[in-house]
């Protein structure tokens, strides 16, 4: 009975996955126009520039658009696996890849003995939720990778530790999967496979780390937490603006400077409560480590100074992994996620020009979206403290027998 209900729900499963992702493929092929702006241009305009710079041996350092590691460039130079292809459709095809490769490590994972195949649909369902943009940016390519290193740390530490430390290259948040893994071996090969591929990539192509100095010249996107504050100070006298700037739609104008500051410095306290997380935490099991990088990843995603859409990918990927070890307590923090990315697609694409011009529909969807993402970190955060810490609390002592005083004979013994 076991067997025929496993079989019924991966065939459930496959068929959703194919309906869902055709469905992708003919938004971001534009058979179907989906609402809001185009958000495949970045591909043909941006991804398209870096990658004719690419090809000439060098990293694009007059762009500060290019905020990436170095490995960032084997996916923007992917399509080149599919010349036959225009770039824009090659590059369709290999995030399409991406995403499948996910899915079959999370089936591999879930049909094991004490697994889930709830993991599998939690990728099924959150991908689709967030529109064509899955496939229009690189992402589901860095998270296919976190989400194998993070199945892989329990059985195969060295590989595990190669693919953090690979993804740390690709676009850095992988790194953060190292905070719930103990095994030595697993932080010595991502050092090692850190040194090694950064060394390469510093060696064969000039500007290897340039990125770093864009990213500390970001400011507060429109929709991160902090955004909040001048959407709401626009309807009261704000005399900033709204502008597209280092890549992104940011606010610029009296008072950013402080929020920014602000969310630097919640990101900063988060990592203090992850170090004091570390330093207490006792019970490591296996699924330990995919639920501490859910949370890392929630909490560094919700304090950063910008939450691109995009960015709901990771967290749909960790919380897909969680789900896959039975033992794991991240059920409500990745319903949490899911729904965000359902509101996230609504603030964008569908309604970005709400959300730029802080309309009270722009405002609400985005209190709506930020808010799940807090709760959902809050959650998580606490989830992992309680499976892991220990409770200190010293038990009620017994009462001592031996100096409990001895009843008198009634009168009538």
């Amino acid at each position: 009975m076991e067997t025929r209900a496993v079989r019924w729900s991966l065939t459930g499963l496959l068929l959703t996955w194919g309906v869902t992702r055709l469905l992708l493929l003919l938004w971001v092929f534009k058979v179907y126009v989906f609402p809001g702006p185009d958000v495949t241009s970045d591909v043909s305009v941006i991804y398209q520039g870096w990658y004719d710079v690419l090809r000439t041996g060098t990293f694009p350092q007059s762009d500060v658009t290019w905020q990436y590691p170095p490995a960032a460039a084997l996916a923007i130079l992917s399509p080149a696996l599919l010349p036959f292809l225009e770039y824009t459709q090659a590059f369709f095809l290999m995030a399409f890849a991406a995403d499948l490769a996910a899915l079959l490590l999370l089936l591999y994972a879930g049909l094991r003995d004490g697994r889930r195949l709830r993991g599998a649909w939690v990728w099924v369902a959150g991908v689709p939720l967030l529109g064509p943009t899955v496939y229009s940016r690189y992402d589901v390519m860095v998270t296919a990778v976190a989400v194998a290193a993070v199945l892989a740390a329990a059985r195969h530490p060295k590989v595990a530790g190669a693919l953090v430390g690979f993804g740390a290259l690709l676009k850095v948040w992988p790194a953060l999967i190292l905070v719930g893994i103990r095994r030595r071996s697993v932080w010595a090969s991502a050092a090692v496979t850190v040194v090694v591929v950064a060394g390469l990539f510093s060696s064969a192509m000039p500007g290897a780390f340039a990125f770093l100095t864009f990213q500390r010249e970001r400011g507060t996107e429109v929709e991160s937490l902090g955004s909040l504050v001048f959407h709401i100070a626009r309807h009261h006298g704000w005399d900033g603006s709204v502008m597209l700037n280092y890549g992104s739609v940011e606010f610029l104008g009296p008072g950013v400077t402080a929020v920014s500051t602000a969310a630097l410095t919640l990101t900063g306290m988060a990592f203090g409560l992850l170090l004091l997380w570390r330093l207490t935490a006792t019970r490591f099991e296996a699924h330990t480590a995919a639920d501490a990088a859910l949370v890392a990843v929630l909490m560094f995603t919700t304090t950063s100074r910008v939450i691109s859409p995009q960015y709901m990918v990771w967290l749909v990927g960790l919380a897909a992994a969680c789900l896959c070890f039975r033992a794991s307590r991240m059920g409500l923090t990745a319903v949490l996620v899911l729904t965000a990315c359902f509101v996230t697609v609504l603030e964008f694409p569908i309604r970005f020009a709400d959300v730029v011009g802080s309309t009270p529909l722009g405002i609400t969807l985005l209190l709506v979206r930020n808010g799940l993402l807090v709760l959902a970190t809050i959650t998580g955060m606490r989830e992992l403290w309680r499976s892991t810490v220990p409770n200190r609390t010293p038990p009620t002592p017994a009462p001592d027998q031996s100096t409990t005083p001895a009843r008198e004979p009634s009168p009538s013994s």
